[in-house]
C-alpha cells in the first residue's frame, strides 16, 4: 500500500515536467518550420539547406543522475528554442534590410527613367517652323539636282494686310509625278530645303517606313540626319546616319551617311570616334568615292585631328 502511494506521488511530480516538455517540443517544431520558410525566402538558392542553430546545449560529461532526465530534456529544448528565436530575429532583420535596398534601387531606377525620358523628349521636340522670305530656297544636295528642280517649288502666302511688315510664310508644294516613293521623298526634301526641319523630319521618316525597298529610303534616312544636323541636334543626327549605314549599307547614300556621321561626332566632341568612322568610310567605300568626297573626308579628318 505504501509502495503504491509512493509511485503515485512520483508520477504526480513528474507529470507537469512531461507536459511542459511536450509543449516546448511543439514550439520548437513550429519555430523550425517557420525558419525554413524564412530561409527559403532570404536564400532562394540554398536548395533547402537548413542553417544549424548557433547556440547548442552543452554536452554533459557525466550521464544524468537519478530523477534528472526530464530536467535535462527541458533545458536542452529551452536552449533550442532560444537559438531558433535568435536566428528568426536575425533573418527578419536581413529581410527588412533587403527590402530597404530593393526600394532604394527601385527609386533610383525610377528617377533615372524619368530624367532620361525628359531628356529624350526635349531632344525630339523641335522648334516652330522657320519662316523664310518669298523665293528663298535653301541649300540643295548636289546629287539630288538631277532628280528634282534646282530650287524647291514654293508658294508664298500673302500677308493679311497690304503693306504689312510681317514676313510671308513659305508654303511647300507636294509634287505629283505618279511615283509615290519619289513624290514623298521630294516633298520631304523640299521641306528640308525650306528649313522647315520638324516637318521635313516627319516626312522623311514616313518615306523610310512606307518605302523601305525603294532607293529613296537611303536618301530619306541620310537627309533625316542632315536635317537634325542643320537643326543643331548632332546626337539625333549621328543615330540617323548610323542607322542608314547599318541597315542599308548598299544604299546610294550610305557613304554620305558615314561622312556626315564623322562630322556629327566631331560636333559632339568625340574626335576619336569620328576618326574611326572616317577609317571605316575609306575601308568600305574608298574605291568608289568621288574626288569631291575624298576632299571632304580629308577636311573632316583634319577637323578631328586624326593621325
Amino acid at each position: 500500500m505504501r509502495k503504491s502511494i509512493l509511485v503515485g506521488v512520483c508520477l504526480a511530480a513528474l507529470l507537469p515536467a512531461a507536459v511542459q516538455a511536450q509543449n516546448v517540443e511543439g514550439r520548437v517544431g513550429k519555430l523550425e518550420s517557420e525558419m525554413r520558410a524564412v530561409q527559403r525566402k532570404v536564400f532562394p538558392g540554398g536548395a533547402g539547406q537548413m542553417l544549424q542553430p548557433e547556440v547548442r546545449a552543452p554536452q554533459s560529461e557525466q550521464g544524468p543522475g537519478p530523477g534528472s532526465p526530464a530536467t535535462s530534456a527541458l533545458a536542452d529544448v529551452n536552449q533550442r528554442v532560444t537559438s531558433l528565436e535568435q536566428q528568426m530575429t536575425s533573418l527578419t532583420e536581413q529581410i527588412e534590410q533587403n527590402q530597404n535596398r530593393t526600394r532604394q534601387l527601385q527609386d533610383a531606377f525610377d528617377n533615372y527613367r524619368r530624367s532620361n525620358d525628359a531628356r529624350l523628349k526635349s531632344l525630339e521636340t523641335g522648334p516652330a517652323p522657320i519662316a523664310t522670305g518669298a523665293g528663298t530656297g535653301g541649300p540643295i544636295e548636289s546629287d539630288d539636282q538631277s532628280s528634282g528642280p534646282s530650287r524647291p517649288t514654293t508658294r508664298p502666302e500673302a500677308a493679311s494686310k497690304p503693306g504689312a511688315a510681317t514676313p510671308t510664310k513659305v508654303s511647300v508644294e507636294k509634287p505629283s509625278t505618279g511615283d509615290p516613293a519619289e513624290d514623298e521623298y521630294m516633298y520631304g526634301y523640299r521641306l528640308w530645303a525650306a528649313k522647315q526641319y520638324p516637318q521635313a523630319e516627319a516626312q522623311l521618316k514616313k518615306v523610310v517606313a512606307d518605302y523601305p525597298k525603294s532607293k529613296r529610303a537611303s536618301y530619306a534616312q541620310n537627309l533625316l540626319g542632315r536635317s537634325y544636323l542643320d537643326e543643331g541636334k548632332p546626337s539625333l543626327a549621328s543615330m540617323a546616319f548610323y542607322d542608314n549605314y547599318k541597315k542599308m549599307p548598299e544604299g546610294e547614300r550610305a557613304p554620305d551617311s558615314l561622312l556626315y556621321l564623322g562630322q556629327a561626332l566631331t560636333k559632339l566632341n568625340k574626335p576619336a570616334d569620328a576618326c574611326k568612322v572616317y577609317d571605316e568610310l575609306n575601308d568600305v567605300y574608298g574605291a568608289k568615292m568621288a574626288a569631291a568626297m575624298k576632299g571632304q573626308v580629308a577636311a573632316g579628318r583634319s577637323a578631328a585631328k586624326c593621325k
